[in-house]
C-alpha cells in the first residue's frame, strides 16, 4: 500500500482516480478548493482537505509516494476571456505544487494535461511529438505546465508522467461529469434528451468528414483512470514521459447524438450553427506510446458504453446525492 495525494480529487477525472487507487489498496488523500468539485464527489475512504492546490505544502510531508495533479480550471472558452485566471490557477498554482513536493521529498508526478496543447493538428493521429501551437490560454497553460515538469525532471531528478487527454467521457458508478456551465457534447446531448435544454447545437455540417460533422476520440474515463495507475508505475527519476490517451478512432458529432437516441429511446432535438473558429474537422489520439510504454489498453472503447454509463451516472445524479 502507498500513499497518493490527488489534486483536485472532487472533480469529475480525480475523483475516478481516487476511486481506483483506493480499490487497489491504497490510501489517498484529495485536495481541492470545491471551486468546480464537490465534496460529495470524494470516494468514501479517501481523506478530503479543503484547499487550492497552492496550499499543497500544509498537507505533503515524505509519507506520500507520488502526486497525481488534476486542480486546474478547465474552460477552453473562459479561458480566452480570462487569461490571467488561467495563468494563475494552471501555472503558478503547478509550480507552487512541485516546489512543495521538492521540500516534502517527493519525487513522483503523474501530471493530469490535454490534447488542446496541439491547437489545430496538422496530421491525425496525433502523436505526441506534433506540434504544439494551443488556440487557448487553457492549453497554453497546460503546455507551460508540462515544461515545467520537464525542467523539473532534469534539474532535481522528478519522475514524472504527463497524461494528454483527448476526449473524456463517460461514468464510474457515482463518479461522472458535473460541469458548470456545461460544454462537452455527450452531456449536453443527453440534457438535449432529457429536456434539461431545449436542444443540442450542432456547428458546423460540412466538415471533409463522412457526414459532414467534427470528427472526435472519446475516451472512457475509466480508462483514463487505469492510465494513470500505470503511468506511477511507468514514472522514472530524471524523466518526464508524455503520453497521449484515446482510442485512436473517432466519433462525428451526429454519432454520439445517434448513440444517445438509441441509449435513451428518445429523440434528440437539433438546431444547425456555423463552425467555430478553431473546430478542427478531425482530432483523433494516437496512443501507441501509452500502449508501448505502460503497457495500457482501453477496456470501454464503444460508444454506446460509454454514453450508457453517462446515462445511468445523470439519472442517478437526478435522485440525489448519492455516495
Amino acid at each position: 500500500m502507498s500513499r497518493y495525494l490527488v489534486t483536485g480529487g472532487a472533480g469529475y477525472i480525480g475523483s475516478v482516480v481516487a476511486a481506483h487507487l483506493l480499490e487497489a489498496g491504497h490510501e489517498v488523500t484529495v485536495l481541492d478548493d470545491e471551486s468546480t468539485g464537490f465534496a460529495e464527489a470524494v470516494p468514501a475512504g479517501a481523506r478530503f482537505v479543503r484547499g487550492r492546490v497552492q496550499e499543497a505544502g500544509r498537507v505533503l510531508d515524505s509519507s506520500f509516494a507520488a502526486v497525481l495533479h488534476f486542480a486546474a480550471s478547465s474552460q477552453v472558452c473562459e479561458s480566452v476571456a480570462d487569461p490571467e485566471k488561467y495563468w494563475r490557477n494552471n501555472v503558478a498554482g503547478s509550480l507552487e505544487l512541485v516546489s512543495a513536493m521538492r521540500r516534502a521529498g517527493i519525487g513522483t508526478l503523474v501530471f493530469s494535461s490535454s490534447a488542446a496543447v496541439y491547437g489545430e493538428p496538422e496530421a491525425v493521429p496525433v502523436e505526441e511529438d506534433a506540434r504544439t501551437l494551443p488556440a487557448s490560454a487553457y492549453g497554453a497553460t497546460k503546455l507551460a505546465v508540462d515544461q515545467l515538469i520537464t525542467s523539473e525532471a532534469l534539474a532535481h531528478g522528478l519522475a514524472a508522467v504527463s497524461l494528454r487527454y483527448f476526449n473524456v467521457a463517460g461514468a464510474y458508478g457515482v463518479h461522472g461529469e458535473r460541469h458548470e456551465p456545461e460544454s462537452h457534447l455527450i452531456p449536453l446531448v443527453l440534457q438535449a434528451a432529457l429536456g434539461q435544454r431545449p436542444h443540442v447545437a450542432v456547428y458546423g455540417d460540412d466538415y471533409p468528414t463522412p457526414d459532414g460533422t467534427c470528427i472526435r476520440d472519446y475516451i472512457h474515463v475509466a480508462d483514463l483512470a487505469q492510465a494513470h495507475l500505470l503511468a506511477l508505475d511507468a514514472a522514472k527519476p530524471g524523466e518526464h514521459l508524455i503520453c497521449n490517451l484515446g482510442n485512436g478512432s473517432g466519433f462525428s458529432v451526429r454519432e454520439v447524438i445517434a448513440s444517445v437516441e438509441r441509449v435513451t429511446d428518445r429523440r434528440v432535438p437539433v438546431v444547425h450553427a456555423g463552425r467555430r473558429p478553431g473546430d478542427p474537422a478531425v482530432l483523433v489520439a494516437s496512443a501507441r506510446r501509452a500502449h508501448e510504454v505502460l503497457g495500457w489498453q482501453p477496456s470501454r472503447p464503444g460508444l454506446d458504453g460509454i454514453v450508457a454509463d453517462a446515462w445511468t451516472f445523470i439519472n442517478l445524479s437526478m435522485r440525489g446525492p448519492q455516495q
